[in-house]
């Protein structure tokens, strides 16, 4: 029998109703219950099949910018509501190791944001999704959530030299099979964390037995590059959660 770990008590609302996910989705999409049901049903293929006719991995920043839309918004909300146990897993990972300014690198429909932002010992959340209908999203639930004083909001974290040791925390979580070069976002990450900073990080690196994930990076010789690179400059760091995130530290 596996033994689930204890759940902080400032993370209970999540095994509750995914921090409110649904009504937050009704609110901000100005939709009924019924219908924000429906969607949640219905969203399954609706990525992957926009991914088999339009994705470009040239333009990969453009179709999550601008063609995903609110599409996203149902397809993660449903992976989260069907998958509270593994994602409540990654939550307490990040409530064992996160601290100081974090960053969400990524950050979708906002649950490790907020689980972050209500961890005692970090300071503050910023928020980094390229998606505008994803970051509005998240600002509303954030406001809603009375964790607007902690959690900022970005398009983009752009390299700059003031960056150097900025963040203690990085998380990234099913982002960098969707990168074409994952290797120098990992590399983007090492600069801009702290010496004792962590990372808590994740991929997926397969288009799935059907190609039913299209949009997902798995060409061998870039995997192999981004294994090497992680080996090369981090050190992971044991968790005893039964989840694909891992926690690094620099080397």
């Amino acid at each position: 029998m596996v033994t689930l770990s204890p759940t902080p008590t400032f993370l209970e609302g999540y095994w509750q109703d995914c921090f409110s996910l649904e009504k937050h989705l009704q609110e901000f999409l100005k939709l009924d219950a019924e219908t924000i049901t429906e969607k949640l049903q219905n969203c399954r293929y609706d990525l992957a099949n926009l991914g088999n006719t339009d994705f470009d991995w040239e333009e990969a920043a453009a179709f999550y910018k601008d063609k995903v839309g609110e599409m996203y918004l149902f397809k993660l909300g449903t992976w989260h509501l069907e998958s509270q146990d593994y994602i409540g897993g990654t939550l307490k990972l990040i409530a064992d190791q996160a601290k100081g300014r974090v960053l969400d690198f990524g950050g979708g429909i906002g649950t490790h944001a907020i689980g972050a932002a209500m961890c005692p010992h970090v300071d503050e959340v910023i928020y980094c999704d390229i998606n505008p209908i994803n970051r509005g999203f998240v600002e509303h639930r954030t406001q809603q959530l009375g964790l607007s004083h902690k959690i900022s909001f970005r398009s983009e974290i752009p390299w700059e030299s003031s960056l150097e040791g900025y963040f203690d925390t990085v998380l990234c979580f099913d982002v960098l099979e969707h990168l074409p070069d994952p290797s120098h976002q990992l590399m983007q990450f090492h600069k801009m964390l702290s010496p004792q900073g962590k990372i808590i990080v994740n991929w997926y690196f397969f288009k799935g037995f059907e190609n039913e994930h299209p949009i997902h990076l798995d060409d061998p010789e870039t995997v192999d590059t981004f294994f090497r690179t992680l080996q090369t400059n981090f050190l992971e760091v044991f968790q005893p959660h039964l989840i694909t995130a891992r926690c690094y530290r620099k080397v």
